[in-house]
């Protein structure tokens, strides 16, 4: 059973938030223990295809989750640490955003799952009331090379902020995960690097299959939906064989995981469009850590359902922010007495309310409401963009949509690109 409520948590209407959804998790506890019902997945979760376009296969569909529904193509914005960095859980709600990711490995060390769980799951801890997805931490295993060690059982690695050495493995994660209680949570996988030889990714491959039926039979509440993650490197032949493996779990959904980890964007796409097709259909579909415009529109091409990437607040701290023709950055000069919005007709809070030349000033006087105020405006551009896709799937005019927009896009990348090429030879020319 699960731990009582801290006799220390005072405040009254959260404690009778935490209460509610700690009842919700015993009864589900209890019911599973006593055998009540067979209570599975399906109970609490369902994915509608409603459209696929018929010149590319984009999809639009609508998943069911316990704390509401999910309207697909959706980008979730990433609360690592259980919040989006800069920004409250009102400021989130008014972007439209519709499900949020946080991080177990993250979550974990700090404030710790348990924690968690006692203040009511992840969703009394926030104050949050709309679905929420967790990662396992595979990936910053990964990205964490140097502070681990991979065996058979699990990984041991060190917390890089103390140094204290901890273990996962693919029960622990669970635990965790189950602990935090978001709707959605991620099989704990092994991530190859890019790049990386073909007998490394096959060991990874396998493993992670291997720890996704561990990671099956640990998992015990219903009211979460496991969904296993597509290995294999940037390899045709383990990508096939990994979709095929995890495909034989029934599960709510499936992932792509092993991509945007330092590859080529044209290895990307590639990858993406030939994984997605060898999904289940009638099942949601996640392309993990990749989320720029010109990304959502090539996965959503592919047949890909969810995204989730930091992109949309790291850019906003560091004065970047989205438009119809690319990125561009407050700190230019252009922006000193420019009383537009960041982005016409744009009905964020940030470009409803502000003009370039008041973010601006905010940005070069280092307040922190400019990078709150650029959170929000990158965060609703996307979902703003992600439902402009899913309208033009439903009417069937997806290509049409994708052309027009890639098309710009892709000439602004491409006259960045042309001008760091220029930056680079004049620092060959001049030797600084």
């Amino acid at each position: 059973m699960f731990t009582p409520l801290p006799l220390e948590y005072k405040a009254n209407q959260r404690r009778m938030s935490c209460v509610s959804l700690y009842t919700e998790q015993s009864e589900v506890e209890g019911a599973r223990r006593a055998g009540e019902g067979k209570m599975n997945e399906k109970d609490y979760f369902n994915y509608e295809l409603q459209h696929i376009d018929s010149k590319t296969g984009a999809r639009a569909g609508v998943l069911t989750t316990p704390h509401g529904k999910i309207e697909t193509p959706i980008f979730m914005p990433v609360g690592t640490n259980s919040a989006v960095k800069s920004l409250t859980g009102d400021q989130i709600k008014s972007t439209g955003a519709q499900i949020i990711l946080g991080n177990s490995y993250h979550l974990y060390l700090r404030a710790g799952d348990k924690r968690i769980r006692d203040f009511g799951g992840i969703h009394g801890w926030m104050n949050w009331d709309k679905p929420v997805l967790t990662d396992s931490g595979g990936f910053q295993v990964f990205s964490l090379g140097h502070l681990n060690k991979i065996t058979e059982d699990g990984v041991e690695f060190q917390d890089p902020k103390n140094g204290e050495r901890h273990y996962i493995s693919p029960e622990i994660s669970m635990e965790i995960q189950q602990n935090i209680g978001a709707d959605i949570i991620m099989a704990f996988d092994q991530c190859a690097p890019y790049p990386c030889d073909y007998d490394f990714a096959k060991s990874a491959m396998e493993r992670t299959h291997r720890w996704l039926e561990r990671c099956f039979k640990a998992k015990t509440n219903p009211k979460q939906a496991l969904f296993p993650i597509v290995q294999g490197a940037f390899f045709e032949d383990l990508r096939t064989e990994s979709a095929k493996v995890i495909s034989t779990f029934d599960a709510v959904g499936y992932a792509i995981g092993g991509v945007s980890v330092g590859e080529p964007k044209d290895v990307q796409k590639h990858f993406t469009e030939f994984t997605a097709p060898l999904l289940p259909q009638n099942k949601p579909r996640y392309l993990m850590g990749v989320g720029t415009p010109e990304d959502l529109l090539d996965g959503i091409k592919a047949g890909i359902d969810m995204f989730d990437c930091v992109l949309p607040t790291r850019n906003a701290r560091h004065g970047s922010f989205f438009t119809w023709n690319g990125k561009s950055n407050i700190k230019n000069k252009k922006y000193e007495d420019d009383s537009l919005p960041l982005v016409e007709n744009c009905d964020c809070y940030a470009c409803k309310n502000h003009s370039r030349a008041y973010i601006r000033h905010l940005w070069k006087c280092q307040e922190a409401t400019a990078s709150t105020l650029l959170s929000i405006h990158n965060i609703r551009f996307l979902l703003n963009f992600v439902h402009l896709c899913r309208e033009a799937i439903l009417e069937d005019r997806f290509e049409e949509f994708y052309n027009e927009h890639y098309k710009n896009l892709e000439a602004i990348q491409l006259f960045h690109h042309y001008r760091q090429i220029k930056r680079l030879d004049c620092h060959a020319l001049t030797g600084s």
